[in-house]
């Protein structure tokens, strides 16, 4: 069961792309890429879009009503690199319940449409997704303190108001407690981020002594 990170399948998507728009602009070899293009991907090729996102439908389809309520989050999906089963096209998708703090990774052969493998685990810390990063930027904008001095910091570095965290530009790390007060020690088995923010000046909002924890869906103030 794969467990390298998911920047692998998104970077071969990528690569696809801009090798499609390169042949596509090369005049009469057009016909020849698009019938490149379309070919199935062979078993060793990195996860196709329409791969990554029907694995993602399939392993998550008995989540839907948590995950719409925020208590299961689908990280993200990377290719497969069990060697026994390199012939096939499978997909990890790697899921994270906020409720029991635990990680689930379904593998999921996409030729059968079906998840065949599910391991769970706690004290698993797989880098914080964009969507998880997105997450801990609106719970700090919702803090009162927090919200008012990002929206201060923000205004005066762009010189307009801002309008959601997605102005910002967003960092995060797996927060993992080392003696930083009594309310970080919840960060031992709960998913805690480290949130680090630019401003359109290319500074970065102070947020050292800050922790956002997922699964409480609270600011932990760090002590030094």
């Amino acid at each position: 069961m794969g467990r390298g990170r998911t920047a692998v399948a998104l970077a071969g998507m990528g690569v696809l792309a801009l090798a499609g728009s390169l042949l596509l602009a090369a005049g009469d070899q057009g016909p020849q890429a698009a019938r490149s293009a379309l070919r199935p991907p062979a078993p060793g090729d990195p996860l196709t879009g329409d791969e990554i996102a029907r694995a993602g439908e399939i392993a998550s389809a008995t989540l839907r009503t948590r995950m719409s309520t925020g208590r299961v989050e689908l990280l993200y999906v990377e290719r497969d690199d069990d060697k026994a089963a390199a012939h096939l096209r499978r997909a990890d998708a790697y899921i994270y319940d906020y409720g029991t703090d635990r990680l689930i990774v379904r593998t999921v052969d996409l030729g059968r449409g079906e998840v065949v493998a599910e391991s769970a685990g706690r004290g698993v810390r797989p880098p914080p997704s964009r969507t998880e990063e997105a997450r801990a930027a609106e719970l700090l904008l919702a803090d009162p303190g927090h919200g008012k001095r990002i929206r201060a910091a923000y205004a005066e570095a762009a010189g307009r108001p801002l309008r959601s965290a997605s102005d910002l530009g967003l960092r995060a790390l797996v927060y993992t407690p080392r003696r930083h007060g009594a309310a970080a020690a919840a960060c031992r088995t709960h998913r805690c981020v480290r949130l680090f923010a630019r401003l359109p000046d290319g500074t970065w909002l102070d947020t050292t002594r800050i922790a956002v924890d997922l699964s409480a869906k609270k600011i932990i103030a760090l002590e030094w």
